[in-house]
Formats: C-alpha cells, structure tokens, sequence
C-alpha cells in the first residue's frame, strides 16, 4: 500500500530585491522588494506623433499597464515627450512614462531638460552608450540627469546589443582558463557583468541603489531562465523580466509565459512585460493582457474576475457554453474599468460557465458563481450556484441574459459600498 504524507500548497517564493519608486504627480508606483509584480508595456508608435502616443499610452494604462515605455530617439521625439504628458493629463491617465534611450540618450537628456522631467524613469542601454573613452562619459551624463532630475532608471542590457568590448575581454579572459566556459556561458556572464558592473558604475556616480532596476533580456526560453538565475543570485537590485523578441501570437505568447512563470515561481522579477510582434489589426494591448494573465494565473495578482470554462468534448456538440462564456469574459473585462473604482476588490471574482452535468455543478459550486448549462441529450434547463448553493434554474431562449443580469446583481451585493443610513 502506498504510503500517506501531506502535499503543501505550492506558492511563488518570497521575493529579495531592493525597492525602487516610480513616480509622476501624485502616481507612485514602487517596484522590487514586497511591491506586486508590475506590468509594464511599450509603444510602438512614432513619439513625434504627440496625439497618436498619448493615445495608445492611454489604451496600454486603461488595459493595465502600470508603467509605459515609448521611443526617445531624435531631438524632435524628445521635444514632443512634455506635451503627450500634458495630453495623457488632460485625460485623466497619470500611468508613469520611462523614456528608451540608445545612442544619443545623454545628448537628449541633456539638450532636452523639460524631457528629462517630464519622463518618470529612464531606461539605458549599457551596450549602446559608446565606446572606448565615450562609454563611461555618456553613461555619466545619463546618471547625472537622472540624478538631477531624481529619476530611476532601468539599466538594461540585452544580447542582441551586447558590449563587444567587454564581450571581447571576457572571451580572452576565457581563453586562458584551463577548462574554459563554452560560449554560451560567456555570453551569459557578459549580460550579468554588463548590467551589474553599470549599476555599480551608477551608484559611484550618486545614483541612489534603490532608484536602479536592472533587466538582461534575452529571446530563448532556457537562456532567460539561467540569466536571471545568476543575476538575482548576484545582487539585489530590482528586476525587470521580459522575453525579448518573444514573436508573434501563440509561439510568443507560450515562450514568455513559460519563461517567466519560473522565474516569478522562484520569487525572481519585479516588473514584467511580453514583448509580442502584434498580428495584424491586433491590438497592441494584447501584451498587456498576457502579462496580467500570467500574473493572475500564478496566484501573484489579481486583475479581473477569472471565468472558468471547460473546453467541450461529445456531450457538449451545443456551442451555447463557448458563446455564454465569451459573452460573460468579454463583458467582464469592458466593465472592469468602472468596477475597479466602484467595487473594491471585484478582480477576485471567481465565475464559472461550464457545458455539462459531469463536471459542471462541481466547478460551479466551486466559484462564487456559477452556471452548468445542458449538454447534449440533457434537459434543456442550467443551474446556477451561488456561494457554493444553488440559487435558481434558467429555461428558454434568454439564459445568456438572465445570467448575466444575475453577475451584475452578485457584484452589487457583495462588492457594493454599503449605504449609509441617514441620521436624522
């Protein structure tokens, strides 16, 4: 006979990193340390399109984009930074703004002052700061504005732009060892070098240890997940994690999930962002909505009431489930930017939408609503549970509606702020 033993819940590891804050206006958004994983998200419109950004950042926040990076790559992008601020104000959206530096960011930052204030963080590229004598000096002059301007930055260092001369010395280095590393494992250590020797390079230069985030992105699965292994062993920074380049629809959807569901399960990672190549006519929020399912699926956020739904099989030939339970997903997600501000802690919905007798009561006593509808060669009538109870029976051509009507009535009485009795 097998032996007994208890099985413990598994859960994300507890997080290490330094605690850093993103601020703009009366926004603070702190990242690292016990701060919720952030979602993070990118433009990719022209940043001299003033109107055209300030809308898609809009778009990127109110998906739930905590923070917003767009391009800051010619004289006439950094000029246009202050006014899609003043436009993304007059909106309503005070979603933080990070500034992408390569090449000319100490030039921008410099040349451009209202820029530099307008922006609240600052991402370099170690690997695109210039070389020789140039690099310590352009790098200097973007630690100094962000300094001066006390901002954060995130110093992040990527493969596919990788120092070359300090790829080069860690290569001779590796010559000379008597059982030198393969060249992978080189690459690995000059990402790590790159991104901790330059926040080292930063805090020498004033540059607060708490206002550094550090990120080496990377496009393989496997690589990824070494790379950040390493680097959180080696320091205490905070960590942005992101699949680089991860590709289009399922196969980047798929890499970045895999890669960052073990490392935030490993408690590494403070801000996260999947960097998808957008299909056509998709809209660019899809990434956001990736990130934050990742998040929520792994037990570390909550975003929006979560559908349960099953996937269908013989006895469920009727696609009346598949249509509820896109119905109720699409509704849910359209309404949760006015639930969220008029009903406290709505996102930890859980609703069920399910197809058949065998499993249906099951899982809908198991949220905290839901709906078994018949399957095949079943009487034409859904229950729907409540709490775990069962609550009412639906018949007829209208138990998409009804259901709903039922999801809206369940918010209001559970997340609604009571009323306040008047005082005569």
């Amino acid at each position: 006979m097998a032996a007994c033993f208890p099985v413990e819940s598994a859960a994300p590891k507890a997080r290490l990193s330094s605690q850093a804050r993103v601020v703009w206006g009366s926004r603070v958004v702190t990242v690292g340390g016990d701060a919720p994983v952030r979602v993070q998200s990118m433009t990719n419109t022209d940043t001299v399109d003033a109107i055209g950004t300030a809308i898609q950042v809009k778009e990127l926040a109110i998906a739930g984009s905590e923070m917003v990076r767009i391009t800051v790559n010619t004289p006439e992008a950094a000029a246009q930074v202050p006014y899609i601020r003043e436009q993304l104000d007059r909106m309503g959206i005070d979603v933080p703004l990070i500034g992408d530096f390569h090449y000319n960011g100490h030039r921008l930052l410099t040349d451009y002052p209202a820029c530099a204030e307008a922006l609240s963080k600052y991402r370099i590229n170690p690997g695109n700061v210039g070389k020789g004598d140039k690099h310590d000096r352009q790098f200097g002059q973007m630690i100094e504005a962000a300094v001066r301007w006390n901002k954060p930055v995130r110093i992040g260092v990527n493969w596919g732009s990788l120092d070359q001369e300090l790829l080069a010395a860690l290569m001779d280095e590796n010559s000379r060892r008597d059982q030198p590393w393969d060249a992978k494992q080189v690459m690995y250590e000059a990402l790590i070098t790159s991104a901790i020797g330059s926040a080292e390079l930063a805090e020498q230069m004033g540059m607060d240890r708490n206002q550094i985030i550090l990120s080496c992105k990377v496009s393989g699965v496997q690589d990824l997940i070494s790379v950040y292994r390493e680097l959180s062993n080696r320091s205490r920074y905070a960590l942005h994690l992101g699949l680089t380049e991860a590709g289009m629809g399922t196969k980047g959807t798929v890499a970045s999930a895999a890669a960052l569901s073990i490392l935030l399960q490993e408690g590494i990672g403070d801000t996260i962002r999947v960097s998808l190549t957008p299909q056509p006519g998709e809209a660019r929020t899809q990434e956001v909505l990736i990130a934050s399912e990742i998040l929520q699926a792994l037990g570390l956020r909550s975003f929006v009431p979560s559908v349960t739904a099953c996937p269908g099989c013989g006895r469920t030939t009727s696609t009346t489930f598949q249509e509820l339970t896109k119905e109720i997903d699409d509704f849910l997600r359209a309404q949760m930017p006015v639930w969220r501000a008029r009903y406290p802690g709505v996102e930890k919905l859980k609703v069920a939408v399910m197809g058949c007798i065998v499993n249906g009561p099951g899982e809908s006593k198991h949220a905290d609503i839901g709906i078994s509808l018949p399957g095949s060669g079943e009487a034409p009538a859904a229950p729907v549970y409540i709490d775990g109870e069962k609550a009412v029976t639906l018949r007829g051509d209208q138990i998409a509606q009804e259901f709903r009507v039922i999801v809206e009535n369940y918010i209001e009485k559970r997340f609604g702020t009571p009323a306040v009795a008047q005082v005569a």
